[in-house]
């Protein structure tokens, strides 16, 4: 069964949709709520297509609010309801001198990754324009405002809050676009959404500025998916959607989402 499966995902996610089914058999056998660390939309998808039709194991998403892109997934038996509290996910507003500093997205994530937490127990990190906050895993919540006192040079203040408090982030300015690509490997799709060429798309990622689903990637052919994000320094994020069907000169038809960089 699990190689019907395994062949209509990448080979590099096999270990993500093995991790799952041992959650959707714990489930099975103990018949209770199984919860997940924060998922990007990608492995969200994964878990959502691997419980699929299941009439006795359900999976629901929460990452703190309606359109996180990051969430926590919870696989549960069917006679489970279940409530945004039983996800236990938690903002943490960012307190630091606004008259004085700036903060910037990757500046927080990496004073996070920083202090040795691994992505996946931190969720998204939401701006007004200048309040900042980050969703993180509520068992964590106590540690971090304890060990988190500085961005960078900046010297903050973490302060639990509850989801009543959660900001409304700032909407991205992404456009909706489809390209016709030769294939769907990393470098291609790079290059399409950004209308540059593929040695380009090649240097960037060779220089370590392409992040796939927030984890740096090296390899320019590896094939990309739908719900994969891609970020590109100083180009901005490419969000993939489904591919929409192949050209009568065999180019695939794959929709994107792609936020530019503002130029400054």
């Amino acid at each position: 069964m699990k190689d019907d499966v395994y062949q209509h995902f990448k080979r590099e996610e096999v270990p993500v949709i093995d991790a799952f089914f041992d959650r959707i058999n714990q489930v099975q056998n103990e018949y209770r709520p199984i919860l997940t660390e924060f998922l990007d939309p990608r492995m969200q998808y994964i878990a959502q297509s691997l419980v699929g039709q299941r009439d006795d194991v359900r999976v629901s998403f929460f990452g703190g609010y309606a359109n996180a892109e990051r969430k926590r997934a919870l696989f549960y038996p069917e006679y489970f309801t279940p409530t945004e509290a039983d996800f236990k996910v938690v903002p943490l507003e960012i307190g630091y001198p606004q008259k004085f500093s700036q903060l910037a997205h990757g500046q927080i994530l990496g004073t996070f990754a920083n202090a040795g937490l691994d992505r996946n127990v931190l969720g998204d990190i939401i701006t007004d324009g200048q309040r900042w906050q980050i969703l993180v895993n509520q068992d964590l919540a106590t540690y971090l405002v304890g060990q988190i006192d500085r961005v960078g040079k900046i010297k903050v203040r973490l302060q639990q809050l509850s989801l009543a408090d959660l900001l409304t982030p700032q909407a991205d300015d992404a456009e909706l676009m489809v390209l016709n690509l030769s294939s769907s490997r990393l470098d291609s799709v790079i290059a399409g959404a950004y209308n540059i060429s593929r040695k380009s798309a090649k240097d960037l990622i060779k220089e370590k500025r392409v992040h796939l689903n927030w984890m740096m990637v090296e390899k320019p052919d590896l094939e990309i998916g739908e719900h994969d994000i891609l970020s590109v320094r100083r180009y901005g994020r490419i969000k993939v959607g489904p591919v929409l069907g192949i050209t009568r000169k065999d180019k695939i038809r794959l929709e994107v989402s792609v936020v530019r960089k503002k130029k400054r």
